[in-house]
């Protein structure tokens, strides 16, 4: 695996790199809408999209730290035509990624999808 091609699982965690500041970002939107909210369970559902913010900045971490292991940079986007692209370094071969908004926003609500039913699954 020292050639400079991406394996099929970097690319996996390339794409969740991408994506898990956006779910982020989503995700404390949510949070500071209920701050502000009346709601009666309001606490219950602070302390769930804290524990989903977490869990998110967990994997970010995680990730990174296996994506410098193997020798990947990432470096800046740039949107051209509704994709947004990402440069990336791969073991001295430099390359791009490429998703589309609508790829985006499926696999955002996919795994955001996945972090609440994980969550929703400790707490049943």
């Amino acid at each position: 695996m020292n050639n400079g091609m991406i394996t099929t699982e970097e690319l996996t965690m390339l794409r969740d790199y991408i994506l898990l500041p956006y779910m982020l970002t989503m995700v404390q939107k949510s949070v500071d809408d209920i701050e502000r909210s009346s709601n009666l369970l309001k606490q219950l559902y602070l302390a769930a999209g804290q524990a989903v913010m977490n869990k998110i900045s967990k994997d970010m971490r995680d990730i990174k730290r296996e994506l410098t292991k193997r020798n990947i940079k990432i470096f800046s986007d740039e949107h051209a035509d509704f994709i947004v692209y990402h440069r990336f370094l791969c073991r001295g071969y430099e390359e791009r990624f490429g998703m589309t908004r609508d790829v985006m926003r499926t696999e955002i609500s996919v795994r955001l999808g996945a972090y609440v039913a994980e969550l929703t699954a400790n707490i049943k």
